[in-house]
């Protein structure tokens, strides 16, 4: 009976943190779909073309997400690290920095033979403007969120 109780209490702690990861990873999709939305239409892509240009793009952006899982480590006190973690951190930050650019020149090649240049050029600004309307999506969800719970 204990050995139950334990393992229901164990699941019962376990239950909001997968709560959680699915809720992450829910709101993940919702922005993949958002985007591929977006980039669809104001690139103007058509079924044949969007067959082609959506796996050379997700590739990039899972490698671009592994890039940045490398750069952003949990560094609680800076003040800890020695000189020589110091300067560790320095060499990958800009590892990262020089792959990162690698695979955007990749993808900047691989997608030049399914659209024209233009189009590539448009698709980088189209990135940025998508970032900076999540970004805005989000500060004014969280100032609602804010408001609501002062009230």
């Amino acid at each position: 009976m204990k050995k139950l109780i334990l393992i229901f209490c164990i699941f019962l702690t376990a239950l909001p943190s997968m709560a959680q990861d699915k809720d992450k990873e829910a709101h993940r999709e919702r922005i993949k779909a958002l985007k591929v939305a977006y980039f669809t239409q104001e690139l103007n892509l058509n079924e044949k073309v969007a067959e082609k240009f959506w796996p050379i793009y997700n590739k990039y952006e899972k490698e671009r997400r592994d890039l940045h899982k490398r750069e952003h480590i949990d560094l609680k006190n800076v003040e800890c690290i020695s000189e020589n973690e110091a300067e560790d951190l320095i060499d990958e930050f800009l590892n990262v920095e020089s792959e990162e650019y690698k695979i955007k020149k990749q993808l900047f090649k691989d997608l030049k033979q399914i659209i024209s240049a233009k189009d590539v050029i448009k698709l980088h600004k189209l990135e940025d403007e998508f970032h900076k309307k999540l970004i805005k999506e989000y500060r004014s969800k969280r100032e609602q969120k804010d408001a609501n719970s002062s009230e």
